[in-house]
């Protein structure tokens, strides 16, 4: 019996659905950046400068610059898989690189975030964001460790897009004076994320059982 087997059919995560339905947006926009010279992987580098550079930004308390970088960053992610696609060169090796640079752009703004909880002593913001990126990486972790077993690990209420759809809209409001935006965006994503970690580690067991393994 194969991981999959009995399990159902399997449902596409938000960002699957998203990128189905913005493909008529993506493509051309994909186009016109190929039509530029530009290469997937300049797009992909750029989209983790932007986020290195709008962490540095929530480093200092600047919620807004911050923000604003990292809400113009996330429409950047889902370029470079367009632009490689487009190309013919979509490949397995350049979805790692896509994941890996996912995870430290997430990383650098949580990292910004803590550093700012840090200097102007927010304990409990600092408790919040550890666990917000815990939770964050967990979810990506627990996915990539079970299907390097062969099983599946996807969907859960919390993945990447969901956070990004949580985390920038709170940080652009937060730097327009919404002060509780970027405590209720920070505790969302730390519970859900580790309770999407724990729904992944729960559909491995199931796949599991009926593995016999």
């Amino acid at each position: 019996m194969t991981a999959n087997e009995g399990v159902g059919p399997t449902r596409r995560t938000l960002s699957e659905n998203m990128r189905v339905r913005f493909k008529g947006v993506l493509d051309p926009l994909a186009r016109v950046l190929l039509g530029l010279g530009l290469m997937p992987n300049t797009i992909t580098l750029t989209g983790l400068a932007g986020n290195a550079i709008g962490a540095y930004f929530l480093a200092r308390g600047n919620f807004l610059v911050g923000g604003l970088l990292v809400l113009v960053m996330g429409p950047v992610d889902a370029l470079d898989g367009a632009m490689a696609r487009l190309r013919g060169e979509a490949s397995d090796f350049g979805a790692f690189v896509d994941s890996v640079t996912d995870r430290y752009s997430e990383l650098f703004i949580y990292g910004g975030l803590l550093t700012h909880f840090v200097v102007t002593q927010q304990t409990s913001m600092i408790v919040l964001t550890f666990a917000a990126a815990a939770g964050s990486v967990l979810v990506s972790y627990v996915k990539a460790r079970a299907e390097s077993l062969q099983f599946e690990a996807k969907g859960g209420m919390l993945t990447r897009l969901e956070r990004y759809l949580i985390l920038a809209p709170a940080l652009v409001l937060t730097g327009f004076g919404v002060a509780p935006a970027a405590l209720v965006g920070i505790t969302l994503i730390a519970v859900l994320a580790n309770v999407t970690a724990l729904q992944r580690i729960r559909a491995v067991r199931q796949q599991a059982r009926r593995r016999g393994v």
